[in-house]
């Protein structure tokens, strides 16, 4: 599930609150880091389990509309393709989901049943919903890509959800583009038989476990040695001056410079220029760009830049 510009951003986060918080206990923020990464199998599965949540709120509502006394000959008699989508009803039925859910006591949409019914609203009033209900044509593929193409377009912009989740859990913020990605890509690769969707693993291996630690770790233990090296090469910036992010993000990328072999230089550059993009001011990723550019030349030329492996430069 976490790629490594996503470990490289929760790095980063946890090194800009430890100066923030003006913490100098290793121990403790890396376990809240650790803690914080775990929290997005978390929202994975409070987004996954969203989709069955609605199913089964629709299928109650209907149930309880068609025993009206005075039910309409529509209520007693609605349109359950939405219930029947064949991927909604495999994902209830799905064992690795469920296990994971109760693993990991997931139980949001039981205590916040609102936040269904404003997304069921919300569905409704879409075009891809009401386009899905009058089609009378029944296969997977036209119920795989109907849920993929809500998901994207109706559940995960919904603004409610958005604040709902921001409210529950602040880390999750940065994660919810990577979930949603995540959750897309396997809506899409579902198959009839259920058994290629399986809740994924937190880590693509071992090694991405231990590059959370060994980043944050290095770059904390070695800040001022790091900061050295590239405060030299700005004389004309105090180091007041220059974006606490910005810092950052440079002393993480010397870190993967000189700490990392087996990691190629460029791969570094374009991640932290990505990120500093992304999370630092406009003309940030142009000054970091810069200072990179600079050091590596340095390093070069005076042999301080060891990186094991082919093309790794």
């Amino acid at each position: 599930m976490l790629n490594r510009r996503h470990i490289r951003v929760k790095v980063m986060q946890s090194i800009y609150a430890m100066h923030q918080n003006d913490s100098d206990n290793l121990e403790k923020e890396e376990k809240f880091l650790f803690y914080s990464i775990e929290n997005i199998r978390d929202l994975y599965l409070t987004m996954v389990s969203a989709l069955v949540e609605l199913r089964n709120s629709e299928e109650d509502y209907l149930a309880k509309s068609s025993k009206k006394h005075l039910a309409t000959s529509e209520e007693r008699n609605p349109n359950k393709k939405f219930i029947n989508n064949k991927v909604l009803q495999l994902l209830e039925e799905n064992n690795s989901l469920s296990v994971a859910m109760a693993d990991r006591k997931i139980n949001n949409w039981k205590q916040n049943d609102d936040y269904i019914l404003l997304l069921l609203e919300a569905i409704k009033q879409s075009e891809v919903y009401n386009d899905y209900m009058k089609n009378e044509e029944n296969d997977f593929e036209k119920d795989r890509d109907f849920i993929a193409s809500l998901f994207t377009e109706v559940i995960a912009p919904n603004e409610k959800l958005y604040e709902y989740l921001e409210d529950y859990k602040l880390t999750w913020v940065d994660d919810i583009p990577l979930v949603n990605t995540m959750i897309v890509k396997q809506l899409k690769q579902i198959k009839p038989d259920g058994n290629s969707f399986s809740v994924p693993k937190l880590y693509k291996d071992v090694d991405d476990k231990d590059f959370v630690k060994n980043l944050f770790r290095k770059t904390v233990l070695n800040e001022r040695e790091l900061a050295r090296e590239f405060i030299d090469k700005t004389p004309n910036w105090d180091t007041e001056r220059i974006a606490e992010i910005d810092a950052i993000i440079l002393k993480m990328a010397i870190c993967e410079f000189l700490k990392f072999p087996s990691i190629p230089v460029k791969v570094t550059i374009n991640e932290y220029l990505e990120i500093a993009k992304e999370y630092s001011t406009p003309k940030s990723s142009i000054f970091i760009n810069g200072i990179l550019d600079n050091l590596i030349k340095d390093y070069q030329t005076n042999n301080k830049l060891i990186k094991t492996g082919r093309g790794l430069m």
